[in-house]
């Protein structure tokens, strides 16, 4: 495979865990850019960055990048995509991807008026098991599902200027970790939505600090949601069927699921599969952004992101929350 040059805008934890994805599967990273200097040059010696830039502008109008990562928090995710499909360049975009739908229609859009990839950093959509798992479920295994269960509880510190609480870089539980929650039911439901149910507690900063969630879409499926900000959870996804269920624990960077079959009354047969390694996630993200850009297309990323912003904005409008950018 081509090795791509990639220039990456943000030195925070997650850039430094794509930086190593990147050394291991590409071979190299290009560029670097981010708004503190000395820990801009710091992550450029340590990571072994070609080159670094003091202004993300710089590094977008370099005409030998080919893709862009962008791990900055979520407000300047939607300038910063424009301006790199704008300059010709391939992105991959931490989630979430944009503060709202309005915004992903129109980088959406551009990506593919400009025959450009435009993808979301969500590991789940990359781990190997998640196929494993939709194969099994596509040879009718679990029979018709019915209902889809996710949990995400993380407990932040208590924090009023964190970014996670903080209002003005659209902080709160939806954005921050609801994506993944959301991603997973999404993946396993034959279809989008069209009915959102939802209740929420605010935090003190007026952000969502937990809620639950119900969506149901035509054909009467339902997943069921909970997320906080405040009270660790397991990250577990459980999809049930006519004939059976299977739990998925930490499922963002899952490597095994449980199925248990109950087609028969009187028995239940259990089988657990594995695959993958967690901690190659950004390596599996990395390796199908490439091959997205050598082939030409996403393999259907992009649509799952697309409904997933849908439905995040559906969730946060029933709430009456909105974000001062």
């Amino acid at each position: 495979m081509k090795k791509y040059k990639w220039g990456m805008i943000g030195t925070g934890w997650i850039a430094h865990e794509m930086a190593d994805a990147l050394n291991k599967v590409n071979g190299e990273i290009y560029a670097v850019t981010a708004l503190n200097k000395s820990k801009l040059k710091k992550f450029a010696a340590e990571k072994h960055v070609h080159k670094y830039y003091f202004k993300a502008e710089e590094l977008i109008a370099d005409p030998d990048i080919d893709v862009i990562y962008i791990a900055t928090p979520h407000t300047y995710h939607y300038d910063f995509i424009k301006k790199a499909l704008n300059a010709g360049k391939h992105v991959l975009c931490e989630k979430a991807i944009t503060v709202n739908a309005q915004q992903f229609d129109e980088v959406e859009q551009l990506a593919t008026s400009k025959g450009l990839i435009l993808s979301e950093g969500f590991t789940l959509y990359h781990m190997p098991l998640f196929k494993r798992v939709l194969q099994t479920i596509a040879e009718n295994k679990l029979g018709e599902i019915k209902l889809i269960q996710v949990n995400f509880g993380s407990l932040k510190d208590y924090d009023p200027q964190n970014r996670f609480f903080n209002k003005e870089l659209a902080g709160g539980a939806l954005l921050d970790i609801g994506g993944y929650a959301v991603a997973f039911a999404r993946i396993f439901l034959t279809e989008q939505p069209n009915t959102a149910l939802t209740t929420v507690k605010f935090f003190e900063t007026g952000v969502d600090e937990q809620s639950g969630i119900i969506l149901k879409n035509s054909q009467e499926q339902l997943a069921v949601i909970s997320l906080s900000m405040r009270a660790k959870q397991p990250k577990r996804g459980i999809i049930s069927g006519t004939k059976g269920y299977v739990e998925i624990n930490d499922y963002p960077r899952a490597t095994s699921a449980e199925f248990t079959y109950t087609a028969d009354a009187h028995t239940q047969e259990k089988e657990t599969i594995s695959t993958g390694a967690s901690d190659k996630a950004l390596c599996y993200e990395v390796a199908d952004m490439q091959r997205y850009i050598e082939n030409g297309h996403d393999e259907g990323q992009l649509k799952l992101s697309h409904d997933v912003a849908h439905i995040l904005d559906s969730v946060r409008t029933a709430w009456g929350l909105k974000f001062p950018s």
